[in-house]
């Protein structure tokens, strides 16, 4: 799926991508911005160094901004060129506080928004089309809130975040979140239907906090949980916050992966620990199979991380 969807709203076409999986540049139309799409470390395309390259490339001057605040290594490459609004997640938690009337002012014509698919991105979407103004007061507030996990959103930045959640591939919820958000969130209908499709996410948290009883101190700065028999459904990045609330390091087990969390200031870098290429430093998931190990690397005795790490090894062997 290369994009979710690319539709008219009040004489834009907003398209929809994740980092990872962008547009063919010729489906976009005349002028384009681009918000909230951090660059994809860990997929290169051809000559480029990854798909985000490519996709600033074959867009050429009809590429009219590219805003975004997630740390990369990749913003060198374009520190001097003016069409580039870079910032990283502990100068700015969010994006749509970035966007000013004056940068919308200064950018004239725009035809086409292509932006992540997450509050921060409907968001920043909908700032663009209000001219670089909240699309309700306390928007950017909501768009920090929900994407530092620092704080907790107003009523309304709550539903939209739980809404989204609920299925995040649904290109009907991301309409009509952006509808609302364009409405300044006055429309009730819209609002009401979001929070009936928000009632399973909050199901899902409230699995999350059951779950978090069952974490376990491992050092002052780790925690785990080991919720491969867990007999519930939960929402894992609530999960992953709750033992970040015990810890600077949560680890998170369950069937598919070791899944390693920290606060986006905390400092830590996954990445460089691990030596993975790719991702976003403060939050990696690992194949179970190399739980062990990373434990060790975090300073976990190695009797007491091949203990957490039973049956990893041998799951690996049946595949």
């Amino acid at each position: 799926m290369k994009h979710i969807f690319n539709r008219s709203f009040e004489g834009f076409k907003v398209s929809i991508a994740t980092p990872r999986s962008l547009p063919n540049p010729s489906s976009l139309e005349g002028r384009v911005v681009v918000l909230d799409l951090a660059f994809a470390h860990s997929k290169p395309s051809g000559k480029y160094p990854s798909v985000t390259h490519k996709l600033i490339d074959k867009l050429g001057d009809r590429l009219a901004l590219f805003l975004d605040h997630h740390d990369s290594e990749f913003h060198a490459d374009f520190i001097d060129n003016p069409r580039f609004i870079l910032a990283t997640k502990s100068e700015h938690g969010a994006c749509p506080e970035m966007i000013t009337p004056t940068i919308v002012a200064q950018i004239e014509q725009v035809d086409t928004i292509l932006c992540h698919g997450d509050f921060d991105g409907l968001a920043s979407a909908a700032k663009w089309i209000r001219g670089g103004y909240e699309p309700y007061p306390g928007c950017d507030h909501d768009a920090w809130c929900v994407d530092t996990r620092l704080s907790s959103p107003s009523k309304l930045g709550q539903v939209m975040d739980r809404a989204l959640r609920a299925d995040y591939r649904d290109p009907q919820i991301k309409e009509k979140v952006l509808l609302l958000l364009l409405s300044k969130g006055l429309d009730s209908d819209l609002l009401r239907e979001l929070e009936k499709v928000g009632e399973e996410t909050k199901a899902l948290e409230e699995g999350a906090d059951f779950l978090a009883q069952g974490y376990i101190s491992l050092s002052e700065k780790v925690v785990f949980v080991d919720v491969r028999d867990a007999q519930m459904n939960f929402d894992k990045t609530h999960l992953l916050l709750r033992g970040q609330e015990l810890a600077k390091i949560a680890v998170l087990l369950d069937a598919d992966s070791a899944t390693f969390a920290a606060p986006f200031n905390s400092g830590v870098n996954f990445l460089k620990l691990f030596q993975v290429s790719g991702g976003m430093p403060t939050v990696l998931s690992l194949p179970p199979h190399r739980l062990r190990g990373a434990l060790v690397q975090l300073g976990i005795p190695s009797a007491e991380a091949r203990m957490l790490s039973r049956g990893t090894e041998r799951e690996l062997s049946r595949r």
